[in-house]
């Protein structure tokens, strides 16, 4: 030994009086001795084991200790994000929920422990960080062939999560290896059907939201096909343009078709407008050919009227109606004629010697009052 304990001296550092390197306490005692404690721990061990470790019982105790501790590594803890999957000798038992469990530990058993509930992004055609990707691989995956044959840059991701089944998580861990590289794949292919069955036009403007609806059904259908264990929770366009080098050209066809646009509603605008005026002038021409047969009609229908009156009180009345007859016609023929009346009752002649003819004829005819209508006795 470097030291030897004598007289209760206080180690390699002196007597019990001493100090020591660490000082006294605040009871004035010094700190315990080790090589007193490390002794007295050998005397114990002793007292159990009188042959040592190397006897039987020692190697007993030394076994049970070991296996004890093994059992104790078997205790595993789940998250609140997480299940538990269970497996002895490769062979999947159960699963098990978020808390504190145990298994077989290893090497007979192991737990896999998958994210269930974290909702993941897989983006295709661009990447907020690259990750030392180039340009040219993001435009292998962007560019994509439209159903009339035109090339479009689209950007979109996908989220994705383990399914909620009581088998999906088991699915996940075993029937796909690596499960974002796959869904990648899978979606860029999708996209890619889907984007070659629509017009380049229908893509820019109005299709995006049924192009993410069929691609993520298309999505969800092949992975299923799979048995991957995943749901697809949403596919979201980013950025749906011409591509790059054909920008340019692009916009001015764009302008171009905008004028063609334009040209066609203002012709179509002139059509409607002309077509209105046409066609309410010939319904003003048919309504008048209507009141005016309407008109003829009843006039005709009056004087048909007017005749059988006539003609059902000459039959009761022949004289009387014949010289009514005569006397409205000869009302009509002279109420608009100069007229001189001279009286034969008195013999000779008949004319007014005084009468200044010559200025009666000079003179307009007088207004005559209207002649009274049918059927008015006279």
């Amino acid at each position: 030994m470097p030291w030897q304990n004598q007289g209760g001296g206080g180690g390699p550092w002196g007597g019990g009086g001493g100090p020591g390197p660490w000082g006294r306490g605040p009871s004035g005692q010094r700190p315990p001795d080790l090589e007193e404690l490390l002794r007295r721990s050998q005397d114990r061990v002793k007292r159990y084991m009188p042959g040592g470790f190397g006897s039987g019982r020692g190697i007993i105790i030394i076994a049970v200790l070991v296996i004890a501790g093994w059992l104790l590594s078997g205790f595993y803890t789940v998250q609140p994000n997480e299940v538990g999957v269970r497996m002895i000798f490769g062979k999947v038992q159960d699963i098990t929920g978020p808390g504190f469990n145990w298994n077989m530990p290893a090497p007979i058993g192991s737990v896999e422990k998958p994210e269930v509930t974290t909702i993941k992004r897989t983006e295709i055609g661009g990447r907020a960080d690259m990750g030392g990707e180039s340009s040219t691989a993001l435009l292998a995956e962007s560019l994509m062939l439209t159903g009339d044959e035109n090339i479009i840059d689209i950007h979109f991701n996908v989220q994705w999560k383990i399914g909620e089944k009581a088998d999906d998580p088991i699915h996940y861990l075993f029937n796909i290896k690596e499960p974002e590289a796959m869904v990648k794949s899978v979606s860029e292919a999708a996209m890619r059907e889907i984007i070659g069955q629509t017009q380049f036009e229908y893509a820019l403007t109005v299709g995006r939201a049924e192009i993410e609806t069929r691609s993520k059904d298309l999505i969800q259908s092949i992975l299923d096909s799979y048995g991957a264990g995943i749901v697809v929770t949403q596919v979201a366009l980013q950025n749906v343009d011409p591509p790059a080098d054909v920008v340019e050209a692009f916009r001015d066809v764009q302008a171009a078709r905008a004028n063609k646009e334009q040209k066609v509603n203002e012709a179509q605008k002139y059509f409607n407008q002309v077509t209105q005026e046409a066609g309410g002038r010939a319904q003003q021409i048919i309504k008048g050919a209507e009141a005016y047969k309407e008109q003829k009609i009843a006039i005709a229908t009056g004087d048909a009227q007017r005749f059988l009156s006539v003609y059902n009180q000459y039959t009761q009345a022949k004289e009387i109606t014949e010289r009514r007859i005569y006397l409205e016609t000869m009302e009509q023929i002279m109420q608009n004629m100069r007229k001189i009346l001279v009286d034969t009752a008195t013999g000779g002649s008949g004319t007014v010697p005084y009468l200044p003819l010559d200025q009666l004829l000079r003179q307009p005819p007088a207004a005559q009052p209207p002649a009274p209508a049918a059927g008015t006795s006279q």
